[in-house]
């Protein structure tokens, strides 16, 4: 304590001490550096404090009066100058006074003005090759200007001949201007999300009725970055250091993240040496030492896409102890050369650090195949999903001859005779809509005759082209499309009389529609997202989001090409995350379409027609299936497996229903066409907004209290689904029934049952007894008449998921052993005094004896280095040395590949039958036979149904020890039938709801069993398309951060400081 008389020789000391410090001028607005009472909660008085404690450095503050009011003469005169441009500085007067005094300048001055202006921004960025998005200018002079090069059509506009397809970005050429656009395709329901600087808890809107650009000004395009929902802030302190943190995207829903103390949440990743040189080069190609700066992680390469200048990191104390040590290194290089910028062996300062959050997530079994002690823990959620709920889809094929159409044919082929032509977009369905209106007879003429009975019908399928045209009001995000196919051509003059040229007279017109989500599969999706995130995942739904909101889940969501899925996938998307609003930028920002790997049955499209002829002679014969060579124990491999004895006799009467049924629905659509033909062929139909439409999870009250279908379908087109499956069932001039179309009678009975109760069609629900009763054995069959038949038509389809899916599991845990090394050395190195039960209840061994076994252990050494990548994935990695998080070790990866039904058969049959290879001959299948039985009996794998795969790590067991990584496996057979089928209390609140709920999981292993990663990859591996012949990673080496060996060993030698072990070099 100080004595009184101390006081003026005190004061004359510090006066003295003062004198030799190096001055730092803070010439901010005061708003900035928020200096008084609340130094110590912001960012700038954090590290301005830290630096005074040296003892090195006065620092000065200006203040708002001195800035605004005083001349640049009358300014205190520093050695260094923190001066930066905020809303009403006056940066030309600081530009004058720093040409006067000359200080050293943390940020060049200049060059801040190139920050207002985005194209200046983007221009110099490409000029130091730091990758920027693709982009083009459209600049206008005044608003509104008509500009030749600028181009815009319904999914894209088109700038100097460049072309951005939806989505794509719109950003103004004003920095300072925060509203930016997004701009959706059609195909996902179209629209636009505007962001905007946070506003409460909201950072963005959704428009789903915006369709078209701004032309009020001058705006840059670029093409929108699919960053898996994440955006990554970079923070430089000098060209050697940079911080990163990662926060939830605005583009998603729009939903502010904020933490108890309301402040925004974000966690610190980890940059790769690729973003650390962009780090660099950003700094330096604006002269900006602190310098903040966007940066979107996509495909593997990192873009940036906004510089923001001065920025400091909020509430990390860790790096305000950083960025006062770069600082304090800059200072002294720049005025006092001559002294050591050696950092103390003790700063001399003292913050309490915050304590550290409890993380809410406690180790566990698996809860289902059994429990193996607490050393357990979840490494890894595989999923396969089937998508909800859909429409029945439809197809109707006719030839056409009428000249508008073979015109229009010849409009959008190029004008090609013989060339087809795909009308999918708005325009072209547009275009075929007005042709059709004209074409179509105006009402029905009363009378039918054999003669113009064809004339009739080619009438009629015109009628019903329109009737699917209209459906909806206009056409985003429904499913359609339409094929026309020149048949016939002649040669005719051409219309300048220069020679000959081909012209089509007769084409084939396919329109296909239907399969679109209902707003029940959409419900569906997301309840089951919603039970995933609080059965499979730790800490019971709150684990999985905090798990996910740090940075330590690794979600990558993957669908197929159709739109019912992809929307499936979305709806589970919200779920999972608990996100909010529309499915649409969800979809675009979540979503990942593979199309080569979920989609399509071409690889066994020959083995899939010979099951299918098999099939229909097992069911048309009078012969019954026997069961033979110990089948009765095992009834599920004979040929046929699953059809009911007398399968034939179920026909006739699966016909004669089917004709009941659509001869109801003709007399509803003969009194709706009617209505119609009253009024006008061009009235303009009531505006109905798909894209709203795409998010509704509940019926359309108004429709089914007038008693019309649920949904967009009208009458006509119930009568026509009817029609055709009528048709097709069974031809009468040839006596034949056609088996594969029972899957399809099923599929509708199903549909109208569950959503058309309410037009009480009499003999519906025994239709779908019969229905079910014969798909339930036709359906499995198609995938393959017997288990080797199954096999290898399931292997065919299913090769590149199974491939996926042993890279997913490989790469988790070639990531968990390399957590496992790097913790082991670091409690080596440290030897806490006091160390924590679950850090010390293992010591690994050296890992020579493994490397041999994990490399034999996958399909090739290649694959070992798949995911430095993961296939172009995007990874963030949560920073240990900065976050506040108590187990920054802890990584869950999720991967969710949604799909059709064609491929969950696919897969389930390689999972149960991989034993009967040759090459395995002796083993043991996958599945226990208790789940071959009930997957015998299930049969069907409805909408939802689903195959999970969980991969836990035992930490109690050595790292070489085959039983250090468990695999669990699990199913569900989707929608549950029981309501319809039982027709009780249960059944009228479901008619109510037109939902079904999803069965939960059964388990595909005996309880207590115990499958070992190794022994899944051996039995899996014949059928699985292997690591090497998937496409080559895009993504830099060395991106794998933290949870490498080499990017650890990395991490430890480019540390900076000497908080930071063993560290010089280039920055964090």
């Amino acid at each position: 304590m100080e004595r009184k008389g101390d006081v003026g020789s005190r004061s004359e000391e510090v006066a003295m001490a003062e004198e030799g410090k190096i001055k730092i001028g803070v010439c901010v607005m005061e708003k900035k550096v928020k200096c008084g009472p609340e130094v110590f909660s912001a960012p700038m008085g954090q590290i301005l404090e830290r630096l005074q404690a040296f003892g090195e450095f006065e620092v000065i503050y200006f203040g708002d009066k001195v800035i605004l009011e005083e001349p640049i003469a009358n300014w205190p005169i520093c050695d260094c100058l923190i001066a930066f441009y905020s809303t009403g500085y006056p940066l030309e007067k600081a530009e004058e006074y720093a040409a006067l005094r000359k200080p050293f300048l943390v940020n060049e001055l200049e060059p801040q003005h190139l920050l207002h202006d985005r194209r200046k921004v983007y221009e110099r960025l490409d000029m130091f090759g730091v990758p920027v998005p693709n982009y083009a200018l459209v600049n206008r002079e005044y608003p509104y200007q008509e500009l030749e090069y600028f181009v815009e059509q319904e999914d894209f506009v088109e700038v100097h001949g460049k072309r951005f397809w939806k989505p794509f970005v719109e950003k103004p050429i004003d920095g300072d201007d925060h509203s930016i656009m997004i701009y959706y395709p059609s195909s996902a329901g179209g629209g636009m999300k505007e962001l905007f600087r946070k506003v409460g808890n909201r950072s963005s809107e959704f428009h789903p009725e915006v369709r078209r650009v701004r032309r009020e000004g001058s705006y840059i395009y670029e093409e929108f970055m699919p960053t898996g929902g994440t955006d990554v802030k970079v923070y430089t302190v000098g060209p050697e250091y940079a911080h990163a943190e990662a926060r939830k995207s605005p583009v998603v829903d729009g939903v502010v993240m904020r933490n108890t103390d309301g402040k925004e949440v974000r966690y610190p990743v980890l940059l790769t040496p690729t973003e650390k040189q962009i780090a660099r080069d950003v700094c330096i190609a604006f002269q900006q030492l602190v310098c903040g700066f966007d940066l979107l992680r996509c495909e593997g390469r990192s873009y940036v896409c906004d510089v923001n200048g001065w920025s400091f990191v909020k509430n990390s104390h860790k790096y305000y102890d950083d960025a006062a040590c770069v600082l304090r290194k800059m200072f002294l290089d720049a005025k006092a050369p001559h002294l050591s910028s050696s950092i103390p062996p003790n700063l001399p300062w003292k913050v309490n650090e915050p304590v550290q959050p409890t993380e809410g997530l406690t180790r566990q079994g698996s809860g289902i195949i059994g429990t193996f002690g607490q050393s357990e823990e979840l490494r890894c959620v595989i999923a396969i999903i089937r998508h909800g709920d859909r429409t029945p889809k439809q197809k109707v094929k006719l030839k056409v001859t009428e000249e508008k159409l073979l015109n229009l044919m010849l409009k959008y082929n190029g004008g090609r005779a013989r060339a087809e032509t795909k009308l999918k977009s708005a325009v072209q369905l547009q275009d075929l809509l007005d042709a059709t209106r004209i074409l179509v007879p105006r009402s029905r003429s009363g009378r039918e005759s054999d003669s113009d009975a064809e004339e009739l019908e080619h009438a009629e399928k015109l009628r019903q082209v329109k009737a699917v045209l209209e459906e909806g009001g206009h056409f985003s995000g429904i499913y359609r499309k339409v094929q026309l196919k020149p048949l016939k051509w002649v040669r005719v003059s051409k219309s300048n009389g220069d020679g000959e040229e081909e012209r089509p007279v007769e084409a084939l017109m396919v329109l296909k529609y239907g399969g679109v989500l209902t707003h029940a599969g959409r419900k569906q999706a997301e309840e089951l997202g919603r039970y995933f995130r609080n059965n499979m995942y730790p800490g019971e739904g709150t684990g999985l989001l905090r798990l996910h909101s740090t940075y330590r889940h690794d979600l990558k969501i993957y669908s197929s090409d159709e739109g019912r899925v992809q929307m499936s996938a979305a709806a589970f998307a919200k779920g999972l995350l608990d996100l909010e609003g529309q499915l649409t930028p969800i979809l675009v920002s979540l979503v990942s379409k593979d199309s080569s790997m979920l989609d399509g049955l071409e690889n066994a499209s020959i083995e899939m027609e010979e099951a299918k002829a098999r099939l229909h002679e097992i069911i048309t014969s009078e012969c019954k299936v026997l069961h033979s060579n110990g089948s009765e124990q095992f009834p599920w491999m004979v040929d046929g497996a699953g059809l009911p004895p007398n399968a034939s006799e179920f026909l006739p009467k699966l016909v004669n229903l089917t004709k009941k049924i659509t001869a109801q629905v003709k007399l509803l659509a003969t009194d709706e066409d009617e209505k119609l033909a009253m009024k006008s062929s061009y009235a303009v139909l009531p505006p109905y907004d798909q894209a709203k439409a795409l998010g509704k999870t509940t019926i359309d009250i108004a429709r089914i209290a007038a008693g019309l279908p649920c949904g967009s379908e009208g009458f006509l087109l119930m009568f026509a689904r009817w029609k055709k499956l009528e048709r097709d069932l069974y031809n009468e001039r040839k006596g034949r029934f056609d088996i594969t179309q029972i899957p399809d009678v099923y599929d509708s009975c199903k549909y109208d049952l569950l959503h058309n109760a309410h037009l009480n069609l009499e003999g519906l629900d025994e239709l779908f007894k019969v229905a079910q009763l014969l798909a339930d054995g036709v359906i499995p069959n198609e995938y393959g008449i017997n288990p080797e038949q199954k096999l290898k038509i399931g292997s065919k389809i299913a090769r590149r998921l199974l491939g996926k899916i042993l890279i997913d599991l490989h790469n988790t845990r070639e990531e968990a052993i390399s957590v496992a090394e790097l913790k082991a050395n670091q409690d080596k190195s440290s030897m806490p005094s006091n160390p924590r039960k679950e850090e010390t209840e293992h010591q690994p061994r050296p890992l020579n004896k493994i490397e041999d076994t994990r490399r034999s252990s996958f399909t090739s050494e290649k694959s070992i280095d798949q995911d430095d990548d993961d296939d172009k994935e995007i990874k963030y990695r949560l920073d240990p040395k900065y976050a506040n998080v108590k187990t920054p070790e802890r990584h869950v990866r999720t991967r969710l590949y949604f799909t059709s039904e064609s491929h969950i058969h696919s897969l389930m049959n390689v999972l149960r039958y991989c034993n009967m290879d040759e090459s395995l001959q002796g083993e043991e299948s996958l599945v226990c036979n208790s789940a071959l039985d009930r997957l015998f009996k299930t049969r069907e794998l409805d909408y939802m149904s689903y195959i999970v795969l969980r991969m836990f790590e035992n930490t109690e067991v050595p790292l070489e020890d085959p039983k250090r990584f468990r695999i669990e496996m699990t199913f569900s057979r989707g929608a549950d039938l029981s309501p319809l089928e039982n027709n009780d209390s249960e059944a009228t609140l479901l008619h109510q709801e037109h939902t079904l709920p999803i069965m939960g999981p059964e388990r595909l292993q005996e309880v207590g069993s115990y499958l070992t990663l190794e022994k899944m990859e051996k039995m899996i591996r014949a059928f699985a398309m292997p690591a090497e012949d998937f496409p080559p990673p895009s993504i830099p080496q060395g991106f794998s951060g933290y949870f490498s060996k080499s990017a650890g060993v990395l991490e430890r030698l480019v540390n900076l400081w000497r908080f930071h072990k063993n560290g010089t070099g280039n920055g964090k």
